[in-house]
């Protein structure tokens, strides 16, 4: 047996092999991992008795879970009203230029991840880039070059 699939056991032996923990099981399971992997999913499937489909159907309503692993480097884009408004859409646009990527992926070398969010509640600061959680503010495509040389100096 595997790392990951002891580790995975540990997670379901604090549940009980109910329906009702599905959505716990697989936060717990992407808190430890960064994503939900197939294994991951069907050995939840498995023990709550929750059909696969329905669980991929759980997984995939939820924005805050991933079926695909994140890069070291998680880049969040807000475009929310104020940060659309202030440029966010031109944000994502070099992002996407400079790691040759579109929104939603991962480089190859695993090193980022760029997604959008809605609204990160700091719209007077627009735009904003969550780097890694750290809040980046007022972001122009120099503030870019900077932050991703700042990530990679790390």
């Amino acid at each position: 047996m595997d790392h990951q699939v002891e580790a995975i056991d540990e997670i379901l032996e604090h549940y009980p092999e109910e329906p009702e923990f599905l959505i716990f099981l697989l936060q717990d399971i992407q808190s430890a991992y960064g994503f939900i992997s197939k294994e991951s999913m069907q050995m939840v499937s498995d023990y709550t008795g929750v059909p696969i489909t329905q669980a991929y159907s759980v997984a995939t309503f939820y924005q805050s879970f991933r079926l695909e692993p994140i890069g070291e480097h998680e880049l969040r884009v807000c475009l929310g009203t104020a940060c659309h408004l202030k440029g966010g859409q031109r944000i994502v646009e070099e992002l996407e230029r400079k790691l040759n990527i579109k929104a939603g992926e991962t480089t190859e070398d695993m090193m980022y991840t760029l997604d959008t969010v809605n609204c990160v509640g700091a719209c007077a600061l627009a735009p904003v880039l969550l780097a890694d959680e750290k809040y980046e503010t007022n972001i122009t495509a120099s503030k870019i070059k900077k932050i991703l040389k700042k990530i990679e100096s790390k």
